[in-house]
């Protein structure tokens, strides 16, 4: 084979499986059954929940989890919706955590969540959960309105976090103020940014710290989940949401690539024949269904990012990029050869990797493991918000026609 023709295929070794793309699409298949229907000793239906798969590890992966300590952290878990995150990121299964207490607002709720990781001690709120000495770190799973305060409660009383995404929502004054506590107290914040863990998103990450992406020219990300109907949401907080407002898992795709920002953006918006995306019908006046943003990034590449509520047909979190070295759509194509291991971090054998393609578990020893090194997190509150706040800019500038906006940066 000549050599140019090598330069254009990844080593077999380090082939990364495409099948991932899709089976970490999206947010929601149908609406859940809500927890008050059911007994409090008794968990509720499992909802078919798009996007939750559980992909595992990959096949073949060489890599050995190691323990970085042999201490337990002790984590508080809050929230226990549709979603029911907080049980669904193995929390409790970590050989480095002790789960010592639960919350949820619905004492139903509350009662499932606390069976389900078989914890004794319950809250009826957070604000109740944070006064609790004994916790270390909290795990926030609650609606996405009061992510951002509910982060900051937590991280007041002197609890390390992790949250849901988006880090914020709608308001760039909370991101300033989830900025400065975080830098105020120095403790750990991360983002439960479920595409860095895609086995494709990871792939890219890694090519381009190692330098085989060069410079990023240009890059695409995609999250579409369609919602005929608003799904069950505390207070009804998805009900005709802005579809930027949730742009953590398209936009990661260039961010979480490179850890830079998005400086500048022009934003369209798709108005939709969908009754709850209509102004009139939701709290936001939100009259999109579909939002494309084109932005300008830190590092000088232009990158175009889709959210998309009202496109019926395959649901996709996914990306791809370009590079002035290589590119990367399901695999390597560039001018390198002898490529880095561009697997995904192994766990612990009592962790899934679970679901949104399989980056749950690898989130959660994150999160442990960056406690227990102090260091910072892979997605830091730096890249939270940046992830987060470039949405909140594209929806303002949709709602301008498109007007070129500046966004704000955060960089510790």
């Amino acid at each position: 084979m000549e050599k140019k023709q090598k330069q254009q295929l990844i080593n077999r070794r380090d082939f990364v499986r495409v099948a991932g793309i899709g089976a970490g699409a999206g947010l929601l298949g149908m609406h859940a059954a809500r927890g008050a229907s059911q007994p409090a000793n008794q968990q509720p239906p499992k909802p078919i929940i798009q996007g939750f798969d559980d992909t595992g590890n990959e096949a073949g992966i060489t890599k050995i989890w190691v323990p970085v300590s042999d201490r337990k952290i002790r984590v508080g878990l809050v929230g226990y919706g549709a979603c029911r995150f907080s049980a669904l990121f193995g929390f409790q299964d970590h050989p480095n955590v002790e789960v010592v207490a639960v919350s949820d607002l619905i004492p139903e709720r509350c009662n499932q969540l606390a069976e389900h990781v078989k914890c004794n001690k319950k809250y009826p709120s957070l604000e109740k959960m944070v006064k609790d000495k004994t916790i270390e770190a909290i795990f926030i799973a609650t609606d996405a309105p009061s992510h951002a305060q509910h982060a900051m409660d937590a991280l007041n009383h002197g609890k390390h976090v992790a949250c849901a995404v988006p880090a914020v929502w709608g308001s760039l004054e909370d991101a300033e103020r989830l900025y400065e506590t975080v830098k105020q107290t120095g403790l750990k914040y991360i983002m439960f940014e479920t595409s860095m863990f895609h086995d494709t998103l990871y792939a890219m990450h890694t090519l381009y710290k190692a330098g085989h992406l060069g410079e990023i020219v240009y890059s695409e990300g995609e999250y579409y989940h369609y919602f005929a109907t608003p799904l069950d949401s505390f207070n009804g907080w998805r009900v005709g949401l802005p579809p930027q407002y949730y742009p953590t898992h398209s936009n990661a795709y260039h961010l979480c690539v490179t850890g830079g920002s998005f400086t500048e953006v022009s934003c369209l918006g798709m108005p939709s024949i969908v009754d709850h995306l209509k102004p009139k019908n939701n709290r936001y006046k939100n009259p999109f269904g579909t939002e494309v943003a084109l932005f300008r990034a830190s590092e000088g590449g232009m990158s175009r990012m889709v959210v998309s509520w009202d496109t019926p047909g395959f649901g996709a979190e996914a990306g791809r990029v370009r590079g002035t070295r290589g590119s990367f759509y399901g695999q390597y194509q560039g001018l390198d050869v002898d490529l880095p291991d561009l697997s995904r971090p192994s766990l612990p054998s009592s962790v899934d990797a679970g679901g949104h393609g399989g980056s749950h578990g690898r989130l959660t020893d994150e999160f442990v493991s960056a406690i227990l090194q102090d260091r910072k997190p892979l997605i830091d509150i730096d890249l939270s918000l940046n992830l987060s706040v470039s949405g909140i800019v594209a929806h303002q500038s949709a709602l301008k026609n498109g007007e070129w906006m500046k966004i704000p940066q955060f960089k510790t």
